[in-house]
């Protein structure tokens, strides 16, 4: 029994330390923890359904999350459509190719997410998008929802 809770404590650090090892490998920008970042956002294609993402569990297209290389892998943030004014809350878990930087892109959405924001038939639009805390988010959520009760 003790010697697999050692094991499981080997996985865990082992999996903190690849994810370190990947913030380190992308130039993660100096940015203020919660200031906003302006950009263009894109999404994954369908076809990229069930890979593997950088912090190692399978990209879903019906999940929200998201990949950049402006936030540490695991951060939640809220993209909001400058077009419509449409925002929702995804999480990091994955890198874009450097080539999506260059281009001006800040984050690659998840299907749903771009859904969510209305930009699947256009491809490509201008976001907005900072670090929040997950409580935070739901409170504000959960605020909206039930404001009119």
């Amino acid at each position: 029994m003790r010697l697999f809770f050692l094991i499981v404590i080997v996985f865990l650090f082992a999996g903190a330390a690849k994810c370190q090892t990947l913030d380190s490998a992308f130039n993660l920008n100096s940015v203020d923890k919660y200031q906003p970042i302006t950009g263009k956002a894109s999404f994954y294609s369908k076809n990229l359904n069930g890979t593997k993402t950088a912090t190692g569990e399978r990209y879903l297209n019906n999940k929200l999350t998201a990949a950049s290389n402006q936030f540490k892998l695991n951060t939640w943030v809220r993209v909001t459509n400058i077009s419509n004014g449409e925002s929702v809350t995804v999480r990091i878990n994955d890198r874009m190719h450097p080539k999506m930087a260059k281009r001006g892109r800040v984050i690659d959405l998840s299907r749903l997410a771009a859904r969510k924001l209305d930009f699947i038939e256009k491809g490509i639009t201008q976001v907005q998008v900072v670090q929040v805390d997950v409580i935070e988010d739901s409170i504000t959520f959960l605020t909206k929802k039930y404001q009119n009760l």
